[in-house]
């Protein structure tokens, strides 16, 4: 007879009537390292809820649009500066090599673009606004219902540089990780923290400083960045690493299971077999 099979039979002879005993007292008969039927049985939780998942959609569209003209308009004038000043006349800190869709404009081309200057920038001011608004719902959203200490901020557990290493070294090797589903790692929890305090404040900040009427009301919001043109700069390379963490984060979920993360942030359900909560929790 088997260790195992050794061990079920004892305890089943030890107790004269194990099927009248709760749950709790039938599983400690079984070896730990074999899953029993409780612990292998999908079960359906709840990931996200619908505010997170509205206003995650709302960000994502919204930012789609931003990028769309903002390229649309950085294509009008591919030239970048430092200061308040900034013209065709002025030494540029760095420019695009690519064609303008102003003829005014030195690219060294022959030719310019089509000018869509004008609905793009329409759609920008547009887009801009429905990402603060849905940024401002979301922020009171994780202050108010304690989202943002419960699953954004790192738990003392993970504030170590092991379990940064640790996390990274897990996406290296794509081991799945069921507790996920349930909970932020610490590379999520430490890079939503930078998008949501850091970085989308800036991008709001410099596109601000970038209007004449905000500059003119507010002349700090340019002049505390160095100026308008360099505000403008400033936007670009915020804009690239936004454009980064969407790529890797898109990279990320389809890492881990692109079906069943997609799944949760539409329907706010995630279906997980509690066999990986048993093996991590061991």
């Amino acid at each position: 007879m088997s260790p195992l099979a050794r061990t079920v039979f004892e305890c089943r002879r030890s107790v004269t009537s194990y099927r009248e005993l709760p749950l709790p007292w039938v599983l400690p008969c079984y070896s730990p390292r074999v899953p029993t039927a409780t612990e292998v049985r999908s079960t359906t939780h709840v990931r996200h809820s619908l505010l997170v998942r509205v206003t995650h959609w709302l960000t994502f569209l919204a930012f789609i649009a931003l990028l769309v003209t903002g390229v649309e308009i950085l294509i009008s004038h591919p030239r970048f500066y430092w200061g308040e000043v900034g013209n065709v006349n002025t030494q540029p800190l760095f420019t695009f090599h690519i064609p303008s869709s102003r003829d005014t404009v030195p690219t060294g081309y022959g030719y310019v673009l089509p000018d869509q200057n004008g609905w793009s920038r329409y759609l920008h001011f547009e887009a801009a606004w429905i990402l603060v608004l849905t940024g401002l719902v979301y922020l009171a959203y994780l202050i108010f219902t304690g989202h943002l200490r419960r699953n954004l901020i790192p738990t003392r557990e993970q504030r170590s540089f092991r379990a940064y290493t640790g996390r990274a070294s897990d996406y290296l090797r794509r081991a799945r990780s069921g507790v996920e589903l349930h909970t932020y790692n610490v590379l999520q929890r430490s890079t939503y923290l930078v998008v949501i305090f850091i970085l989308f404040p800036l991008i709001i900040w410099t596109g601000l400083a970038m209007s004449p009427a905000v500059t003119s009301a507010f002349p700090a919001t340019s002049s505390l960045l160095g100026g308008r043109q360099s505000a403008r700069t400033i936007h670009l390379f915020v804009t690239i690493l936004l454009v980064l963490f969407l790529i890797v984060h898109i990279v990320m979920v389809a890492i881990s299971g692109f079906r069943v993360r997609m799944r949760a942030m539409i329907t706010g359900k995630a279906t997980l077999s509690t066999e990986f909560t048993s093996k991590e929790l061991r």
